[in-house]
């Protein structure tokens, strides 16, 4: 929270209870990638009084400072992530064209491709984002415990 407070102040901005409260539910259920209506839903059990114009504002402010970054796992609907200060770059994700599942691989198999991509073309790498989309195998057996419909 430290470091996402020095992040707000050096763009001009503050820490505000909404923007607390915010960061609390993302940090709290950070492998569920939550939509905005769903970061909704938990602040306002928080903090009945905020609005869900606030969160969607707060949540594009947090993407555009890189604090959480906003994706669409090919569901149409808009999910955010929070950066770790323990990586350079973005994780990556598995995602279950059955079921929805997802997994992250928090590991970065791409330094050498951006190293690549810098010698050979004269262009400098600040971020990347992976997403592997495909079936488990348990899915594609019909053995999968989750349907498509299950996942928010």
């Amino acid at each position: 929270m430290d470091r996402i407070n020095r992040q707000l102040m050096a763009n001009g901005y503050k820490l505000t209870t909404q923007r607390e409260i915010i960061l609390q539910v993302l940090l709290e259920n950070e492998l569920d990638h939550l939509s905005a209506e769903g970061v909704f839903m938990l602040v306002k059990q928080k903090y009945s009084e905020i609005g869900l114009a606030t969160v969607y504002r707060t949540l594009e402010l947090l993407a555009e400072l890189h604090v959480v970054e906003k994706m669409n796992f090919g569901d149409g609907v808009a999910r955010y992530d929070l950066r770790g200060e323990d990586h350079e770059h973005m994780h990556h994700h598995l995602i279950c064209d059955e079921c929805g599942s997802l997994t992250e691989i928090k590991e970065d198999w791409l330094l050498e491709i951006e190293q690549r991509i810098e010698r050979e073309f004269g262009f400098k790498v600040t971020d990347h984002r992976l997403d592997f989309t495909g079936t488990y195998q348990s899915c594609s057996k019909g053995e999968c415990k989750r349907s498509r419909k299950a996942v928010s």
